[in-house]
C-alpha cells in the first residue's frame, strides 16, 4: 500500500467523521477539540504505521505510540459513527424528528469512543492474567496426571512493548512453577539489533522440563534466522518440525513444534509439517503440538496429535477486528475439539498495533493435563 494512498484514505475517513460528528455535537468547545483531534489523528495514524521507515528508536517508538493511540480511538469512532448513521436512518424512515437524536447520538459516539479507548488501553497495558484450563487426554499415564504447560503467545515486543512489560510476564509465569513453558510465536516486531535487550528477560524463564518456542508470522517479518539464534542463546529450545520426549518415571510425553503456517513463503525450509515433527516419536505416548496458528489443526489431527497449543488470533483484540478472525482461522479463542485433537487457542499475552483490548483480555494459559474421568 503506497504512502499517498494510505494518507489519502486516512484523511478522507477522518474528514467524513468530522463532518458528521462535529456540527452535531452543538458544543463549540467540544467540537473544536474533536476537530483538532481528528486532524491530528488523520496524519498520525499512517505516520505511526510507517514510523520505522523514517526514523530510528527512540524517535520512531514515540511516533508509533502516538499513531497507535490515534488508530485505536479512530477505530472506535468509526464503528460507533456507522452505528449512529444506521440509527438515524431508521429514525428518518420511522418519521421520527432527527434533530435531538442527532445531537445526543453524536455526543454518545464521542464519549463512548473515548471511554472504550481508555478502558482498552488499561486492559492492554496490564500484565496478563492467568487462565487455568484442564485438558483431558484419554489414556494419560498416571505419572503425567497434573502435568502443566504454561503458554504465552503474541507478546509483540516492539515499539510500544519493552523489557519491563516482558519482565512482568516472565515473573508471573515463573511463579506458576510449570513443567513446561511454551512460547507460541509472534514474540517480536523488530530486529535482534533493535530488541535484544528488551527480549533478554526470557533468559530468566524457569520450568522443570524447559522452555520451548515456535515461530509466528511476525518472526518472519523481523529476521527469523537471527531470532532463532538469539532465543537459543537465551536458553529456549526452538522446535522446528521436531519433538522432544519428556519423561516422568516410565511415562513419556511427546512435545513437538512446527514453524508458522506461512513460514515456507519466507524460507522453503520452514514448511510447517506436523507429521514430520513426529518422526521417531515413541508410539502410544500423549502427543502435544506447539503451533502458532489455529489453521495448523487439520494437519495436526491427521498426524495423530492429542493437543495443539496455539495463538495468533489475539481473541480478536477489540471490535470490529474480532469479526474478521473467523474469515481466516477455524477458531478464535479457547478450547475446541477436532476429532481426537483438542485445540487450545490463546487470546495472546500482549497486543499488536493499538494498545487496546476490549472483550478479549490478554492471558497466560496454564494448561493442566488430566486423564479421562
Amino acid at each position: 500500500m503506497s504512502l499517498p494512498f494510505l494518507v489519502g484514505l486516512s484523511i478522507a475517513l477522518h474528514v467524513l467523521l468530522a463532518v458528521r460528528l462535529v456540527p452535531a455535537l452543538e458544543l463549540p468547545a467540544a467540537g473544536a477539540l474533536l476537530a483538532l483531534l481528528l486532524a491530528a489523528s488523520a496524519l498520525l495514524t499512517p505516520a505511526g504505521l510507517l514510523a520505522r521507515r523514517w526514523l530510528k528508536p527512540p524517535a520512531s517508538d514515540r511516533l508509533t505510540w502516538a499513531g497507535m493511540l490515534c488508530m485505536g480511538l479512530f477505530s472506535s469512532l468509526l464503528v460507533l459513527a456507522l452505528a449512529r448513521e444506521l440509527v438515524l436512518l431508521g429514525a428518518w424512515l420511522a418519521g421520527v424528528t432527527p434533530e435531538p437524536l442527532a445531537r445526543w447520538s453524536a455526543r454518545a459516539v464521542t464519549g463512548l469512543a473515548l471511554l472504550a479507548t481508555l478502558l482498552g488501553f488499561v486492559n492492554a497495558r496490564r500484565t496478563a492474567q492467568v487462565v487455568r484450563v484442564k485438558i483431558r487426554i484419554p489414556g494419560l499415564p498416571p505419572a503425567l496426571q497434573g502435568f502443566r504447560i504454561v503458554q504465552v503467545s503474541d507478546i509483540h515486543v516492539g515499539p510500544t512493548i519493552k523489557a519491563a512489560y516482558l519482565q512482568a510476564i516472565v515473573d508471573r509465569v515463573n511463579a506458576l512453577q510449570p513443567d513446561v513453558i511454551a512460547v507460541t510465536g509472534d514474540l517480536v516486531d523488530g530486529s535482534v539489533a533493535e530488541l535484544s535487550e528488551h527480549v533478554a528477560p526470557l533468559a530468566q524463564l524457569r520450568a522443570r522440563d524447559g522452555s520451548y518456542f515456535v515461530t509466528g508470522n511476525h518472526e518472519y517479518y523481523s529476521g527469523v534466522h537471527g531470532w532463532i539464534k538469539e532465543l537459543e542463546r537465551l536458553g529456549l529450545v526452538v522446535l522446528h518440525n521436531q519433538h522432544m520426549v519428556l519423561r516422568r518415571g516410565d511415562a513419556q510425553l511427546v512435545l513437538a513444534g512446527v514453524p508458522d503456517y506461512t513460514g515456507h513463503h519466507f524460507d522453503s525450509a520452514h514448511q510447517s509439517d506436523p507429521a514430520a515433527a513426529l518422526a521417531g516419536a515413541p508410539p502410544g505416548a500423549p502427543r502435544v503440538l506447539l503451533a502458532h496458528q489455529p489453521r495448523t489443526a487439520s494437519a495436526a489431527a491427521a498426524a495423530g496429535f492429542d493437543l495443539q497449543v496455539c495463538g495468533h488470533t489475539h481473541g480478536g483484540q477489540f471490535f470490529p477486528w474480532s469479526l474478521f478472525v473467523p474469515l481466516q482461522q477455524p477458531y478464535t479463542a479457547g478450547l475446541h475439539q477436532l476429532g481426537r485433537l483438542q485445540v487450545y487457542v490463546s487470546r495472546g499475552t500482549g497486543y499488536w498495533g493499538p494498545p487496546k483490548r476490549l472483550f478479549a483480555p490478554s492471558e497466560i494459559a496454564e494448561l493442566t493435563l488430566v486423564g479421562s474421568p
